[in-house]
């Protein structure tokens, strides 16, 4: 196994996972207010690093490909969702939904399979996703429906985002910087709105606005070191390695911040699990059908 994509790989989901920390840390701020300025600073440091290490040409050629905007158009509106959501779950003491949302991925990526792209279902994946929907409805009933919508609307926008991206013939920096640039104006609208009407972060003084700088970094940082992991890393151990963010999602919620985990909670986590190992092991080589098909 390559070590570096194994550290890259490992580096990006801790990231990931630690992600709540970074936003817990603005405080009481309007999400979209944090939201708007993550897409302005990642923005200039995708910017900054597309002229770095001249992908100029590139970057054109995306832009210039209507087909792959028109999808990167698409994909943009799915992450900035996937982000105004997740930013809000943390800061109102939902980061139990949020890491159930990405546990919940994976297998939501298979139903999408076979939903739109066609693809067909085994056993095995039939199971893990009746687990998860076990898992999903025990959650609804145990639940308020705020956290269940946060968990739905995380887990399908990531899946929607992450099949958009899978498709594109763009790379993921210039992908990245194509989503950021459409979203720019959005977002500089937003904020000149709120700054209508209420004092901006940004005026709380030089600790606050370097701390929303710092969202470029944190934004940008784990998806560059995602990407070089997935060239140098077989899927399956990507695939693996995916667990790390929601893991440390759900041991920050209980540890740090003090979210409650009710039984009705601990056995939709636990079908949830149990859905992702029948989906894990019934994966791994040797376990499937070997049988010659027969005409």
């Amino acid at each position: 196994m390559d070590r570096q994509g194994l550290a890259f790989g490992v580096g990006a989901y801790v990231l990931w996972g630690l992600l709540p920390l970074y936003f817990r840390v603005l405080g009481p701020i309007d999400a979209g207010e944090i939201v708007a300025q993550r897409v302005l600073w990642s923005a200039l440091l995708v910017a900054g690093i597309v002229i770095a290490v001249r992908r100029g040409a590139l970057l054109r050629a995306a832009f210039a490909d209507r087909r792959a905007l028109a999808n990167l158009v698409a994909s943009a509106a799915f992450i900035a969702i996937n982000w105004l959501v997740y930013v809000w779950a943390v800061l109102h003491g939902q980061v139990l939904a949020a890491s159930l949302a990405y546990f919940l991925n994976p297998l939501l990526n298979v139903l999408l399979g076979v939903v739109l792209l066609g693809e067909r279902m085994n056993r095995t994946q039939g199971l893990a996703v009746a687990l998860a929907g076990a898992g999903v409805a025990l959650f609804a009933f145990g639940s308020s429906w705020i956290a269940l919508g946060i968990s739905l609307s995380l887990a399908i926008s990531f899946a929607l985002y992450g099949l958009i991206r899978k498709t594109v013939s763009v790379g993921a920096l210039e992908g990245l910087m194509v989503e950021t640039t459409l979203l720019a104006p959005v977002a500089l609208g937003y904020l000149l709105w709120l700054g209508s009407r209420q004092p901006l972060a940004f005026d709380m003084g030089a600790g606050m606005a370097g701390k929303l700088i710092f969202a470029g970094a944190v934004t940008t940082a784990p998806l560059l070191l995602f990407a070089a992991a997935a060239r140098r890393l077989r899927l399956a151990t990507m695939g693996m390695l995916q667990f790390i963010a929601p893991s440390l999602q759900f041991l920050l919620a209980i540890a740090v911040f003090g979210e409650t985990l009710t039984p009705t909670r601990l056995a939709c986590f636990g079908l949830i699990w149990a859905g992702l190992a029948v989906y894990v092991i019934g994966g791994m080589p040797g376990r499937r059908n070997t049988a010659p098909a027969i005409r």
